[in-house]
């Protein structure tokens, strides 16, 4: 008897160990820390929305958001030291020039977030009105520099046409204070900024004149021949907060409250205005024509001396298609 009851035990404590039944698996969670490229801000609702209904859960990864600069995040991805990052395409473009071996693999914002915007009575309604005109810049770098020079070449104006100043991120106080004309602004916020104030503004959208590429997620070629299951998994999850985000805003704000610190409802309309920069019929997927147009750019402008030899390996759409339900 007492050996049938220590059998009996030993079992019980076998099943236990073993998950009970035999049928349940434990998943393995992968810790992954994303560089964002800017601060806490609503913008990023799809990300905390994707952590706070499980969805990173559910594919096994725990994320930690890391506010660092853009350039960090790529760097670190090209040297296989993270898996991903948040970037722009032409920052993707840029380093598959300088060799890292970086690839883009879906892309969140679909219309190029820059935009010009200045006082309605300056009469700045189209790019050919900013000839000879005073425009304000954060610098002569970025995606705001990109997206201006994109603006520009698209219309047929050159840089010496336009007298553009680096004013530093004080586009409000520059154009308020009428030291700038027009300032280059990222469409989702300082317009919203302006007429929240009051402020009668035209806005120049860079994305009605030319499909540049811009911020998606990176990683990279050791990841992908390494890990596929991961990005895989990866780009899913930020699809489904992407979704969610899209389908209901309001609740999406809500939750980013939880890791915004300070967080109240004067930045909603940002959230809004951020929307129909990502929609998109097939969401996360990225155009080979925006890519030829990002790096003609860039050439335009000097960034580059030569055209990317393998554009086509810097950006792959397998992993949002694999994703798709």
């Amino acid at each position: 008897m007492k050996r049938q009851l220590f059998m009996i035990v030993f079992l019980m404590i076998l099943l236990t160990a073993c998950g009970g039944t035999g049928t349940e698996t434990a998943v393995e969670t992968i810790r992954i820390r994303l560089p964002m490229g800017y601060i806490p801000d609503p913008q990023y609702a799809p990300f905390y929305v994707a952590v706070a209904n499980g969805y990173f859960t559910d594919a096994g990864i725990e994320i930690e958001f890391d506010y660092s600069f853009e350039t960090d995040g790529m760097a670190l991805v090209g040297a296989g030291e993270l898996p991903f990052a948040i970037v722009g395409g032409d920052q993707v473009i840029l380093a598959r020039a300088q060799g890292l071996p970086v690839v883009y693999v879906l892309e969140w914002f679909q219309k190029y977030p820059i935009a010009v915007v200045s006082k309605a009575a300056a009469g700045i309604a189209e790019p050919a009105d900013l000839a000879g005109r005073n425009v304000g810049l954060p610098g002569f770098f970025g995606a705001s520099y990109v997206g201006y020079a994109g603006l520009l070449a698209a219309n047929g104006l050159e840089m010496a046409d336009v007298n553009a100043n680096e004013i530093g991120f004080n586009q409000i106080e520059s154009l308020l204070a009428d030291q700038s004309e027009a300032v280059v602004v990222f469409a989702n916020n300082e317009p919203v900024q302006l007429q929240a104030r009051g402020e009668n503004v035209n806005v120049i959208y860079v994305s009605d004149y030319i499909d540049l590429v811009s911020n998606g997620i990176v990683t990279n070629e050791q990841t992908i021949a390494e890990n596929p299951e991961l990005v895989e998994a990866f780009v899913g999850a930020i699809l489904k907060g992407l979704e969610a985000t899209l389908a209901d805003p309001e609740a999406a704000y809500e939750i980013s409250k939880k890791f915004v610190e300070g967080l109240d409802d004067s930045r909603l309309k940002v959230l809004q205005a951020s929307l129909p920069m990502w929609q998109a019929e097939a969401l996360g997927q990225t155009d080979a024509q925006s890519w030829l147009n990002t790096q003609e750019i860039l050439l335009g402008m000097g960034f580059l001396d030569e055209p990317v030899a393998d554009l086509d390996a810097a950006y792959t759409n397998a992993f949002v298609q694999k994703a798709q339900p």
